[in-house]
């Protein structure tokens, strides 16, 4: 079973986010800050990052950037509601870096974690 950290600072919104990736077959730990989040990625090793972009202490881009640093064949996902900060996100060329849009349809962000880690061929 592939690990998900989820980082996401809204409490309704990361228990939304967390059931529906723990309903598609992933083990799903939760962060709600980037400090936390970057807590945890310095712990132990997960298989994907799912983090929000506007966050406190520490925002999305900067942790995908510490996360793509440690760990450079860990798929990213960054979710926002800010067209302008999806685009800063894009432009960081972020390997294996995906930028979601929020509102977030749930089948389509667990099909797109199941593409992320698909295996590589």
């Amino acid at each position: 079973m592939a690990s998900i950290l989820l980082a996401e600072d809204e409490d309704s919104m990361r228990a939304f986010l967390a059931r529906a990736l723990e309903r598609g077959g992933y083990d799903v730990h939760t962060a709600g800050n980037g400090l936390d989040a970057l807590t945890a990625l310095l712990a132990r090793r997960f298989d994907m990052l799912l983090a929000d972009i506007v966050m406190p202490g520490l925002d999305g881009i900067e942790l995908a950037r510490r996360a793509g640093a440690a760990y450079p064949d860990m798929p990213i996902m960054l979710i926002t509601g800010f067209a302008a900060v999806a685009l800063q996100a894009h432009n960081a060329k972020l390997s294996r870096t995906r930028v979601v849009s929020k509102p977030v349809h749930l089948r389509s962000l667990v099909a797109q974690v199941n593409e992320l880690l698909a295996p590589r061929t």
